[in-house]
């Protein structure tokens, strides 16, 4: 039998623990809590595997408080999808709503965690099965950039010019030489209500999100930035710093598509250069070299031309 990580009194009103075994400064028990409290109802949530699902569920000890189930990097989505179909199901029984010793909350929540390597890359056909099936669940990708729990290695979403385990810098190569997918519109082209990108730089918006996302039935998605300081190597107390800049350079624009109109939740002050935001991790050092700077200027024209693009969506669609 499984128990909890912690024996602090306190959390046991909340629904994912402290104690879980997450490297210091990750995100990713912010985004938890911050995405579980925003939920009132009854909860069920189905993880991935990853840096998540490893850390805090070491058996014999869970941080969850919640109805947990682990899936294999690939079919999160199938699993959460299996789960709320057998909800409707037995909801449809009225002999088991009248049996005392069968009890199953009238409103009961959904949701899905995956990292980047399972929601981008492994997990991408799974995902689009469930949005086009309309599954009424909220998937939560927390985004590191990376295979973090098996070595770092690159995903679909990592950053052109990243140096990684699979794609190191060095006299051949700048490292990773792709642009990353643009994983929201691919979601969008499903067709669901409500789809967002989020960052722990502003976790009161993340929860504005997710409680908005409920409201809607059927599938949701929201995409949460979350900087992993032993991979993306930069010191943990950095991390706000980080958080701070991805947004300020437009690197990671802040916004959501309701019903397919677009509205941009955050808008930088003052525009910041995205060579701020790369010279503080060490997977990006290498691009300041004289022969590689070339790479920095491709990001920038990429940021550039992504945020046009959304800029131009917005306007279009609050006409």
């Amino acid at each position: 039998m499984n128990t909890q990580a912690t024996n602090n009194k306190n959390d046991s009103k909340t629904k994912f623990s402290s104690g879980h075994r997450t490297c210091a400064g990750c995100p990713a028990p912010l985004i938890v809590r911050t995405v579980l409290k925003a939920i009132e109802d009854p909860v069920i949530v189905s993880a991935a595997t990853g840096c998540l699902e490893v850390t805090t569920t070491i058996y014999p000890q869970t941080s969850w408080n919640v109805p947990f189930i682990h899936s294999a990097f690939e079919n999160v989505s199938a699993t959460i999808s299996g789960i709320e179909a057998a909800y409707k199901n037995l909801k449809q029984r009225p002999q088991l709503m009248q049996n005392k010793n069968f009890k199953l909350s009238k409103s009961m929540k959904f949701v899905a965690f995956g990292g980047d390597g399972g929601t981008y890359d492994i997990g991408l056909q799974s995902l689009s099965g469930a949005l086009e099936r309309g599954h009424d669940f909220l998937y939560i990708c927390y985004n590191n950039e990376g295979y973090m729990n098996t070595g770092g290695q690159r995903s679909g979403a990592t950053t052109q010019g990243a140096s990684t385990s699979t794609t190191p810098s060095g006299s051949k190569s700048f490292g990773k030489i792709q642009v990353k997918k643009n994983l929201l519109e691919i979601v969008e082209a499903h067709g669901i209500a409500y789809l967002a990108q989020a960052s722990t730089f502003n976790l009161m918006d993340l929860e504005k999100k997710v409680k908005k996302a409920m409201t809607f039935k059927g599938p949701k998605f929201i995409n949460v930035l979350s900087p992993c300081p032993t991979v993306w190597k930069f010191p943990p107390n950095l991390l706000r710093q980080i958080n701070l800049l991805a947004v300020d350079t437009l690197f990671w624009p802040i916004y959501e598509i309701e019903n397919g109109v677009y509205n941009i939740n955050y808008r930088p002050k003052e525009k910041v250069p995205v060579e701020e935001f790369l010279k503080l991790q060490k997977r990006f050092r290498h691009l300041f070299k004289d022969e590689d700077k070339t790479v920095i200027n491709q990001i920038q024209n990429h940021i550039d031309e992504q945020w046009q693009k959304l800029q131009t969506r917005a306007e279009n669609t609050n006409k």
